[in-house]
């Protein structure tokens, strides 16, 4: 699609005649003024308020949308910018990843698209952004949102009002909570602030099996509430709501749309190494908004922040069984990788393992890669027939996952995809060549903080099986003995 101007509007054409432009070589695109006698399609202002979408995502005419750009009630967006004869995406913040087509739109034979966020559908230089730019669609406000008999711990409460008076004074708060500390309960009181002021607010996470996780636990105790989860392949990608769970990829069709905004697990790949999903975080918030950032290992730049001063944090430094944090053990094992080649493990991993499967107690082994943990597996299993390994490619990891819950298997080998996101109430960890360079400070945070999550299990054994110590190892152990200390001053633990 190409456009003239004309009267000060645009007008779309789709011929490549003279004066007729792709929208991205608009210099200045007109927007006209609301027309408060225009009878809007609801059903538009339901699917465009706060979204930023093509015309390939709705089920309009470009006629009908056009007529509602006329009369001011749709905006007309830019898809790509270009800066120094550089483009950018204006959804997805790409400036790197683009290529050219003849395209049969806007009839040109170089027509650029951005490849980072083609999955949400292609944004080329002559599709614009549609935007909704009337009144935006209403929605339910709730006398009382939240239905939650629970109790909160005293650290809990604490970062619980933190979060309340963060949404009440639109400002930001990063809650630093150790694995296992309850953050979802601490979040209720400031959303349920947040719905009895008739704002829409979103719990952004990178992974999908949290999203699927959160819904059903937000929709039980915000019953009276609108309730969206979106994720790749999911049917509430329309449906209006004041709560959203969606995964930061989502968030690429959303534009000024929540008054307050929470990201989960903001430590996680791929949303702490893609700036293209820190950008949409940013442009779906409205101005003013609240941010709330959620995790348990935050980066080395933010904990400086912290303790300077220059971010505005609150800890949760103990769990809300009142025991202190397992405290992960350093066990030199050699050269591991050697004696796997084989078909051996160190003595003393064995003895470990030996030790839990003689007690009935279920483990979890970490190794740094599926082609080493594949190796171990039959090793492992001369020691018990019930153990399993699984990996983020295996097909069936659903399946042995779900084993493990239910304690159908003993031990299971696992990658760091089990790091985090899952819980199982009674075992033991240990790491298999925690020198490796894929276990970060915070992935090792993470792994121990799989320990004593139970109230009926609350401690348990965490063991770095190593051939050298790490720096990553050393600031992993530091972080949570540091936790334990202040948790033990707050009297927040009883150990």
């Amino acid at each position: 699609m190409r456009f003239i101007i004309k009267n000060s509007h645009l007008h779309p054409v789709f011929e490549k005649i003279q004066h007729s432009l792709p929208v991205t070589q608009i210099d200045s695109i007109p927007q006209p003024s609301p027309n408060p006698n225009f009878s809007f399609n609801e059903q538009l202002q339901q699917l465009l308020s706060g979204k930023q979408l093509l015309h390939d995502d709705l089920e309009h005419s470009i006629e009908e949308i056009h007529s509602h750009y006329e009369n001011g009630y749709i905006q007309y967006r830019k898809p790509i910018s270009y800066k120094n004869n550089k483009p950018f995406c204006v959804r997805c913040g790409n400036n790197q990843f683009f290529a050219h087509f003849p395209c049969s739109r806007c009839h040109e034979e170089d027509c650029a698209y951005c490849r980072h966020c083609i999955m949400m559908g292609r944004v080329s230089a002559c599709t614009p952004l549609l935007t909704w730019s009337g009144p935006e669609f209403p929605l339910f406000k709730a006398r009382n949102a939240l239905k939650w008999e629970g109790q909160l711990s005293k650290g809990q409460e604490a970062a619980s009002n933190a979060v309340k008076l963060t949404i009440i004074e639109q400002k930001e708060l990063l809650v630093w909570a150790v694995c296992g500390a309850g953050k979802t309960e601490v979040l209720f009181n400031g959303i349920n602030e947040a719905l009895l002021l008739g704002q829409r607010v979103c719990i952004a996470t990178p992974r999908t099996d949290v999203v699927l996780e959160l819904a059903p636990r937000l929709k039980k105790v915000f019953p009276d509430t609108t309730v969206a989860a979106l994720y790749g392949g999911s049917e509430d990608r329309h449906r209006p709501a004041q709560l959203i769970i969606a995964t930061t990829h989502q968030l690429f069709r959303f534009y000024q749309a929540f008054d307050t905004l929470v990201v989960d697990e903001v430590d996680a790949f791929p949303y702490s190494k893609d700036e293209t999903l820190q950008y949409a975080v940013q442009q779906a918030r409205k101005s003013p908004s609240s941010m709330i950032y959620l995790t348990a290992t935050p980066n080395k730049k933010w904990q400086a922040q912290c303790r300077s001063g220059k971010r505005n944090y609150m800890t949760i430094p103990a769990r809300f069984h009142r025991f202190s944090l397992p405290v992960p053990e350093f066990t030199w094992c050699g050269n591991w990788e050697k004696l796997v080649e084989k078909q051996r493990l160190p003595n003393i991993v064995t003895r470990w393992l030996k030790e839990r499967i003689d007690a009935g107690r279920q483990a979890l082994l970490f190794l740094p890669k599926i082609a080493k943990m594949e190796k171990v597996l039959p090793i492992v299993q001369r020691l018990h027939t019930n153990i399993q390994a699984v990996h983020a490619e295996d097909p069936d990891r659903k399946e042995k996952v779900q084993n493990m819950r239910e304690k159908k298997t003993l031990v299971l080998l696992t990658t760091t995809i089990l790091e985090r996101g899952v819980t199982f109430p009674n075992i033991d960890v240990a790491v298999l060549g925690a020198e490796d360079r894929i276990f970060t400070e915070s992935a090792l945070v993470q792994i121990a903080g799989r320990v004593g999550r139970s109230a009926d299990a609350p401690t348990g054994n965490i063991t770095f099986f190593h051939y050298g110590k790490t720096k990553a190892m050393v600031r992993a152990k530091k972080q949570i003995m540091n936790m334990n200390a202040e948790a033990r001053k707050k009297g927040l633990i009883n150990d």
